[in-house]
């Protein structure tokens, strides 16, 4: 099964989209992730399996593939635990419908699946409103950075 969510990336500090795709398919458990993540990006499949499971739900045992469009840019840090994990729980059917394409969402996620800060939330923010998103969900302490921007929603969570 495949889903989709929009997060977002800084690259010096201009934000770019980025779409993160989940696909979970038969075969030996694996996960791996494409679309040249760097250091914090491929570390993320530890922190969101920990993350999944000490939230109390099950990680699935299957192979799982995770795509960071577009691919030929560098992805970095740990913002994209967040849109990883809803993708693995989306394509798993743990959540029954994925969040489209007007939000993005950003966030590391700690190994008892609390939402840490990320870098960067406000020319994510100014890069969400330029790009059409209805808004941004990211981790309480950011919201208000974010929040500077007009003409978004701002969703904080813990």
């Amino acid at each position: 099964m495949l889903a989709r969510v929009m997060s977002g990336a800084l690259m010096g500090i201009e934000a770019y989209p980025v779409e993160v795709e989940v696909d979970i398919a038969a075969g030996l458990p694996s996960f791996s992730t494409v679309g040249l993540p760097e250091g914090a990006v491929k570390e993320s499949k530890d922190r969101v399996k920990a993350a999944i499971k000490n939230a109390g739900y099950d990680f699935p045992t299957r192979r799982i593939t995770v795509n960071l469009a577009p691919a030929d840019v560098r992805k970095e840090g740990s913002a994209f635990d967040l849109p990883i994990a809803l993708g693995i729980l989306t394509a798993s059917g743990i959540i029954p419908e994925g969040p489209g394409d007007s939000y993005i969402f950003l966030g590391e996620l700690s190994l008892d699946g609390r939402v840490k800060p990320i870098r960067g939330a406000l020319p994510l923010a100014m890069m969400a409103r330029k790009e059409g998103f209805r808004g941004m969900v990211l981790p309480q302490a950011n919201a208000s950075e974010a929040a500077v921007v007009k003409g978004i929603e701002v969703i904080p969570l813990k």
